[in-house]
């Protein structure tokens, strides 16, 4: 198909049509929107001093949200832009809900949306009304000249033309009728174009002021991260508790009586021998405490991370299971230490996963530093089908890379490779 030919079927495009009749709808909904919340603001306002106010206030709100998400339901069904519906504030009961209703944000930009639309629903109706409306009728002018329009003589001798409004005179040159046809035609095939300028300024009101609110989801994400970090904090505590108590206590108090028995041993002339077995055990037993202290540090600071990234990363590698190749471009500056310490655990935990989930044969870390964020990329040829939620690790590794505002992204099509990609700025 040529491009011309697709110039003249765009205009007539479902996409095109829809966002035309939009243009066309918004300004009567938004005009009768206003009018609605006007009544129900002042009625409000006028009963403020009973109890009956707050109530209609409540109940015009809701209708504004309503209002909002007829908007966005239109605008993804004749536009096809998907505009995020905000996040309510909720309470309990029948006053808990009015009070979470009279304080919500998202209700209140709805308003302002509802008084600020009508001003920018103007544009497109009128690029829509000149492109599908007067577009058809100056390309048929010359048939619309001679069968529409005629003079009638009034009552009281007067001339007047009736029909279409189309500028006619009754003198038509052959310029004209092929002038104004060419420029219905104009008018037609940039309708289209016309149209998705004229509705820009909606678009943004409509994505500002109905969309989600960026600062209040902001602190929500603040506040869930904080909390995930808390809860982190507690149970890794409670884990160094536990692995203390468990396993190094138990380990030293093993120990001090080992050397108490060697003690009474060499007090009572024990056999040498028996002597040198209780010693030996309990230097066992002292070198395995420390080595369960080291594992302990380990998984708060692993101390090889004091040496750099790529040292540590190296290292983790050579310890797994499957082959690894890793490559580290360092920054200007180098990232904080709990930026390299996530990054190293998700490296950590991305690997095995891929041994243990995605069977994999082989393995990649990339590690790319610069313009304060710290990327770190895992790759395998595994069979795939990992995603966040699915019982991998995953989910704790985004809860993990959020306290730092970072970004998980996770690509692993059925049959593989998988690729996750965390972002962490510094």
């Amino acid at each position: 198909m040529t491009s011309a030919a697709e110039s003249l079927i765009r205009p007539f495009t479902p996409r095109a049509l829809g966002a035309a009749l939009y243009g066309l709808l918004a300004l009567p909904l938004a005009l009768a929107g206003m009018l609605l919340t006007s009544a129900g603001l002042a009625v409000s306002a006028v009963l403020s001093v009973t109890p009956l106010g707050p109530w209609l206030l409540a109940g015009t709100l809701r209708g504004a949200l309503a209002l909002g998400a007829l908007h966005r339901w239109l605008v993804r069904v004749l536009v096809g832009d998907r505009v995020e519906a905000p996040a309510l504030r909720k309470g309990r009961g029948l006053f808990g809900r009015r009070r979470a209703m009279l304080g919500d944000r998202a209700a209140w930009r709805a308003v302002g949306w509802l008084f600020l639309t009508p001003v920018t629903a103007v544009p497109p109706l009128l690029v829509a009304v000149m492109s599908y409306v007067y577009g058809p009728l100056f390309f048929t002018y010359p048939l619309l000249r001679f069968v529409n329009y005629r003079t009638v003589t009034g009552s009281h001798g007067e001339h007047r033309h009736v029909g279409f409004p189309l500028p006619v005179v009754n003198q038509d040159t052959v310029l004209l009728q092929l002038l104004v046809p060419l420029f219905g035609l104009a008018l037609l095939v940039a309708g289209p174009w016309l149209v998705e300028r004229g509705l820009q300024p909606q678009r943004a009101v409509l994505e500002e002021l109905l969309g989600r609110d960026s600062a209040l989801d902001r602190i929500r994400t603040l506040e869930e991260t904080r909390a995930q970090a808390l809860d982190d904090a507690v149970t890794t505590l409670r884990r160094i508790e536990r692995d203390l108590h468990d396993g190094t206590q138990a380990r030293l108090v093993g120990l001090g009586m080992q050397l108490t028995m060697a003690r009474e041993l060499v007090a009572g002339g024990a056999d040498r021998q028996r002597v040198l077995s209780v010693v030996d055990s309990a230097r066992e037993g002292a070198k395995q405490a420390v080595a369960d202290l080291r594992d302990l540090v380990r998984g708060i600071h692993p101390p090889v991370l004091d040496a750099g990234l790529e040292v540590a990363l190296s290292t983790l590698a050579a310890g797994c299971a499957l082959p690894v190749g890793v490559t580290v471009t360092e920054g200007e500056r180098r990232p904080s230490a709990a930026v390299e310490s996530i990054a190293y655990f998700c490296a950590a935990e991305l690997l095995a996963n891929a041994v243990k989930h995605g069977r994999a044969g082989a393995a990649s870390v990339q590690v790319r530093c610069g313009e304060g964020v710290l990327r770190l990329r895992v790759s395998d040829d595994g069979y795939g089908g990992a995603r966040i939620g699915a019982g991998s690790g995953l989910t704790g590794l985004l809860d993990r890379v959020r306290t730092v505002d970072g970004t998980l992204d996770v690509h692993s099509p059925p049959g593989g490779p998988t690729v996750v990609t965390v972002d962490l700025p510094y």
